[in-house]
């Protein structure tokens, strides 16, 4: 493939990713307000919701890396858009009939998860085939940035709907981004992988992958930190809803509102990225984002009032912006420094650990802000955002600038000898 060949099929692969993006920040705020609104859920089941939405990491998040590197990749894309699909319009098919349940959002959440597994990693796994290795950091940066003006636009967008149609037929356009984004995705050509003749056992391509991060002086590290940042994601996920309603008491424009700054914070440390990282480095910008995100994660649950809206507004900025760094900089080194035979199973490893502490959190945040309500239990998960900076300080990471000064002699490559034969 021709750089102008892989330039045209990047743009169409942002262009599906884009589309479904826009629907998927639409649905976040829908599904929630379906859940409080309509079926008056609790804030238990606000957590399993929340949870269901990611659990899938934890069950299937290891193998996913194997199955993407076996199955084609854009037929696995376009069956995952296709199954979210029919999932999300089960939603306003069961209200109109009247049989709508909690039981059901978390159903349709969990075959959402399951499908978002797929189609996340195979999407990180295609991204460094269609463009060189120069202009990844910046393409990273790129759909970082689209993904925080989708989250910027998309709950705003999602809460004005919400308020003029209803929250339960406002998770169609959830639904019908997913249609698009399969019928784009068609459009690419499919990837022609070279396969042996005879694949390894599941299980041996699952701990090379495994090994090789975990042993790996900056990917092992980097992957506790992100899994320490997602652990408070997942809380914030479950309770932010729950806190902006139930205790703010925010109309459905304004929580869609709230829910949307988080991508202020994004689109500016999408930008900054390169910048942030050229001027000091990518360890220790990492370092610097991880402090920055845990002063904002303090600051979303002060105040009361209009001074409580505006500390949300300041403090999701702030962790957003943070987190952005961290996963853009992590995310291109990964891309970069690990062998391509193991790619995609670096890629899932890394996304089962991290990203499977998103459903956990959103568990125990569900419990915890039933006893003590959602804003203590803000407060609490903002402490627990201490051991994201803390992995790095006591790892390596913390006397390097850059995340390539790692001395070559410090990698264990037997994994990576043993993934080739």
């Amino acid at each position: 493939m021709t750089v102008e060949q892989g330039a045209g099929v990047f743009w169409r692969w942002w262009a599906a990713g884009t589309t479904s993006l826009v629907g998927s920040a639409v649905g976040g705020v829908a599904l929630p307000l379906t859940a409080l609104t309509v079926l008056d859920a609790t804030a238990f089941e606000m957590g399993l919701v929340a949870a269901a939405g990611y659990v899938a990491w934890l069950v299937v998040g290891l193998p996913a890396g194997v199955i993407v590197q076996r199955l084609p990749l854009r037929g696995a894309q376009i069956g995952a858009d296709l199954a979210r699909a029919v999932a999300v319009a089960s939603i306003p098919l069961a209200w109109w009939w009247g049989w709508l349940t909690v039981a059901q959002l978390v159903v349709v959440a969990l075959v959402v998860s399951f499908a978002n597994v797929l189609f996340d990693v195979a999407n990180a796994t295609f991204l460094p085939a269609i463009v060189s290795r120069e202009q990844l950091h910046s393409r990273n940066s790129l759909t970082s940035a689209t993904h925080a003006a989708t989250q910027l636009s998309g709950p705003a967008l999602g809460g004005l709907a919400v308020q003029a149609l209803g929250a339960v037929p406002t998770v169609l356009v959830d639904a019908a981004s997913y249609l698009v984004s399969a019928a784009l995705l068609r459009s690419l050509p499919a990837r022609q992988a070279e396969a042996p003749d005879r694949w390894p056992p599941v299980r041996r391509m699952i701990g090379e992958g495994w090994r090789y991060v975990t042993r790996h002086p900056v990917m092992g590290p980097t992957m506790w930190t992100a899994t320490a940042v997602n652990f408070v994601c997942g809380a914030q996920f479950a309770v932010y809803p729950l806190y902006l309603v139930r205790e703010l008491h925010a109309p459905a424009v304004l929580v869609g509102v709230l829910l949307a700054v988080e991508g202020v914070g994004s689109l500016v440390g999408a930008a900054l990225t390169p910048w942030i990282t050229g001027r000091w480095g990518t360890a220790r910008a990492v370092l610097v984002a991880c402090v920055v995100s845990v002063a904002g994660a303090f600051v979303v649950p002060v105040g009361a009032g209009w001074a409580a809206y505006l500390a949300f507004a300041v403090g999701n900025v702030v962790f957003a912006g943070g987190v952005v760094v961290l996963s853009v900089t992590t995310r291109t080194y990964r891309q970069t420094a690990s062998p391509p035979e193991l790619l995609s199973r670096v890629m899932a490893t890394v996304r089962f650990v991290s990203w499977g502490a998103i459903p956990v959190g959103g568990l125990v945040a569900g419990a915890l802000a039933g006893l003590v309500g959602a804003r203590v239990t803000l407060l609490v998960f903002a402490t627990a955002a201490v051991c994201a900076p803390l992995a790095l300080l006591l790892s390596p990471v913390r006397r390097l600038r850059d995340f390539t000064d790692l001395p070559v002699d410090d990698v264990d490559d037997r994994d990576v000898v043993g993934a080739a034969r």
